[in-house]
């Protein structure tokens, strides 16, 4: 980011905080002051335990992550395994395709009241939510990627007599990766964006579970912290995994 645009940045900060106050003069919507009291509260001391349902913010986005996480890679590893069968037989994926593009258009929300009666567990349905929200734009990115690779690579690797679990990591991965990482990247977005209601309607420990309380204790100023913590997290985790998927990119 360059010179102009930090102060343009910065001057838009200005200009919302300042629209912000003017709006909140006179109604019940808290000040910009008001939030930034109640954040240094929270942030002052972000790893208390007072108990099950009384913890540190720090401790609540940990339990988001770890369950963010869990269900990601599981569905990402899923979803490739499937995407290069599928990308590898074209008569496969038009069959399978009109399938996965009704599944995908579903919002993970949708499948909460069935998985709450399937597996009576609200940690698992929480689980299962995250997965199926991090499962359809992987497995469809794979599925193109691989079905677009160069003829050459294939039967260069067929050549050379590879064996295929030699072809799959030295030759099709490589060639789908740009592919399979907007993939993920997609499916990470929309897993954060998943969990949150999912945990708030769940009553899973984490930052929807907090957003959802400090709504039933009616502080709008906690409210307004813990969506902005959930915004900045999402950044935060949006910024990790694309500095990641650069390091793993696949450069010729």
């Amino acid at each position: 980011m360059n010179s102009k645009s930090l102060f343009l940045c910065l001057l838009l900060a200005v200009v919302f905080l300042a629209l912000w106050q003017l709006l909140a003069q006179g109604s019940e919507m808290p000040t910009p002051g008001e939030v930034a009291t109640v954040s240094l509260e929270f942030l002052s001391d972000p790893f208390y335990d007072a108990g099950p349902n009384d913890k540190g913010i720090a401790i609540l986005v940990g339990y988001s992550l770890l369950r963010l996480i869990s269900g990601f890679v599981l569905a990402s590893v899923v979803a490739v395994i499937l995407g290069v069968i599928l990308g590898r037989s074209q008569t496969l994926f038009a069959a399978a395709n009109p399938y996965i593009q009704i599944l995908r258009s579903i919002s993970p929300i949708a499948w909460m009241p069935l998985l709450l009666y399937s597996v009576r567990d609200s940690e698992m349905t929480a689980f299962f939510v995250i997965f199926m929200a991090s499962l359809w734009p992987t497995l469809a990115n794979t599925a193109f990627g691989v079905g677009n690779i160069r003829k050459e690579y294939l039967n260069v690797a067929s050549i050379l007599q590879m064996r295929p679990s030699e072809k799959f990591f030295k030759v099709i991965l490589p060639a789908a990766g740009p592919a399979i990482v907007a993939g993920l990247k997609i499916s990470m977005g929309s897993a954060w964006v998943a969990l949150i209601p999912a945990e708030a309607l769940l009553g899973s420990l984490g930052l929807g579970y907090f957003v959802w309380n400090e709504w039933n204790n009616l502080s709008l100023p906690s409210v307004i912290f813990a969506i902005l913590t959930i915004g900045v997290v999402g950044v935060i985790v949006d910024w990790l995994f694309t500095r990641l998927a650069r390091r793993l990119a696949y450069t010729d």
